[in-house]
Parts: structure tokens; sequence; C-alpha cells
């Protein structure tokens, strides 16, 4: 039996000399051999184009925009001009294990046509260095056990780890969210509710933190704003489950107060501490973060003068 095509979209930027080589030799170096790869260059001003020439593999497609189109723009891109049954969605700072694609199309061959294959993953450095290692470890057959899992830390949602039915991912529009930064978590909770997933636990994919990466730098109320619509796609798919609205809550609220804690000015830091307490309605023990008590303080007084 031939194998499923599968597509690697990798969408770029300016990193040709950074990590895109290494983005992209992850992707040709994968043992499994139905392969296309993609890539968008969203009009680099760097040497893009005669890296990815350079490596002469027939199974790459470079396109190159006439104007920056954006990055939500420049992934969808990558979507449309898929031809593979499955997708994978890779930064160009992120890199996959070799065997990857074929790790996840095994599973794949016990639930044919699912929504969501996903491994476990590591936290790289801008050197390469491993920070954190999380291997997929969810329980349960439910909807629910697959969103609290991610909840309860014994998953973590990222694009490179993640490998998407095309068909489904189009026939819902493609990347997409409120403020357009939580549209992987869009199309994981829209696949997974519709066609279903797999779960494979061990770690294949690594996603890269470093100083330019672009999530750094995204508004915290941004991020609320796309947490909260995230989360109150999860909590409709299951059917209004309050577990999944608490824990989600509680989950969303502590890497908003997370983000917010980088804010350098203290007074802009308890502004954006305020509007994530009145979007979300949770605050978390004064030992939890490096934040002042004081403002714990604050957040208690103000959630029992108004008895919330």
């Amino acid at each position: 039996m031939m194998s499923k095509l599968v597509t690697i979209g990798i969408p770029t930027y300016n990193r040709a000399n950074a990590f895109l080589p290494q983005a992209l030799e992850s992707a040709i170096a994968q043992t499994y051999e139905n392969l296309e790869i993609i890539v968008s260059d969203n009009c680099s001003t760097d040497n893009t184009e005669t890296v990815v020439k350079g490596y002469g593999d027939p199974r790459i497609k470079y396109f190159r925009h006439g104007k920056n189109i954006g990055p939500l723009g420049n992934s969808n891109f990558c979507l449309e001009q898929a031809q593979g049954e499955y997708f994978l969605q890779l930064h160009d700072d992120d890199v996959i294990d070799p065997d990857f694609i074929e790790v996840c199309m095994k599973a794949e061959r016990t639930f044919p046509g699912v929504g969501v294959i996903r491994t476990g993953v590591r936290v790289i450095d801008g050197e390469g260095t491993v920070t954190q290692s999380n291997p997929n470890t969810v329980e349960g057959s439910l909807l629910k056990d697959f969103f609290l899992a991610w909840f309860e830390n014994k998953t973590s949602w990222y694009l490179c780890n993640t490998i998407f039915q095309t068909k489904g991912l189009k026939e819902d529009g493609g990347f997409h969210s409120k403020r357009h930064h939580v549209s992987d978590g869009v199309a994981i909770v829209y696949l997974a509710q519709k066609y279903g997933w797999v779960d494979v636990k061990d770690i294949k994919a690594s996603f890269r933190k470093h100083a330019q990466e672009i999530t750094a730098s995204v508004a915290v109320m941004d991020w609320c704003v796309d947490y909260q619509a995230l989360l109150q796609q999860m909590y409709s798919v299951t059917n209004n489950d309050e577990e999944v609205r608490t824990k989600g809550g509680r989950f969303f609220s502590k890497m908003n107060y997370q983000r917010a804690d980088l804010i350098p000015s203290a007074g802009k830091r308890l502004v954006i501490f305020l509007r994530i307490y009145h979007m979300f309605h949770y605050t978390l023990p004064p030992d939890a973060y490096v934040f002042p008590s004081s403002i714990w303080s604050i957040l208690r007084s103000i959630k029992r003068l108004c008895h919330i």
C-alpha cells in the first residue's frame, strides 16, 4: 500500500543566516519518503532564496512573495499550496527529529483520517540546548481528557509537534483566531472534535525559544482575548463541561500573568494584572510568581468587593 503524501510547510522571513537551515535540514532528513516541502519566503531581504535552492532537493517547492503578507498570511499560503493528505507547519526556527513524520504516520494507520496527530516536544534555546522535555502523556479517550491534559501540563501544544489533516484544516479556513496568536489551538480543537486525534508519547520535535521569537513581543491583552475565545470554543465542544471551563480559566490566566510579569514598568504591570483578572477572575498564590504580594492583595480585595 502506497504511503500517504505529507506536506511540510515552512513559512520564513529573514532567517537564512540564522535558524532556517536547521529547520529545512530537519525536514529534508525525514525517513518518511512520500514528502513535499513548501518554503514560503515572506519577501525576505537576506539570501533566503539562495540558501533554499542550494539544497537542490526536488521535494522542495520554493515560493517568494513580492511583498510581506504577514506571519499568518504566510502560514496559510503554505497550507493553500499543500497537496499532502497531512500537513505539518514547521516554523523556520523549530526542528523535527528524522523519524517524526514516520512515527506520526504509523500512528495514523491505526486511525485512518484522524484530524490531529501529536507527539511529545522538547524546548530548546537559541544554541539548541534542551531546556525542557515534555512527553505527550494524554490519558483518556474523551475530548475533555485531551483538553485537561494540556491544562494539567501532561502535554504541550505547539505547531512543530502537531500534524493536521489537510482537508479538515482547509475546510475550517486554515489557521485563524481573533487576534491571530492561538490559531494552532483553534485548529487543534476543531479537528480533534470533528475527526479525532492520536497521541504519540515520544518526544519527536523541538520548539525553540529565543530572543527573536515573535510571540515574545506580542501584547498581553491580545493573548487574553485569544485565550478567552479558545476556552469558550473548548467549553462549547465539550457540551459546556464546567471542569474544562474552571481548569482552563486558571491555566490561561496563569499564562497571561506570566507574560505580564515581563512588562518592565511596575505601573503598566499592575494595570495588565487587573485587566487579566477582570477577564478570567482568577488570582493565584503570591509565591506562584515573582509578583509583589501587594498586587495579589489588591486583586483579592476587588474580588471580595465585587462578590465574585
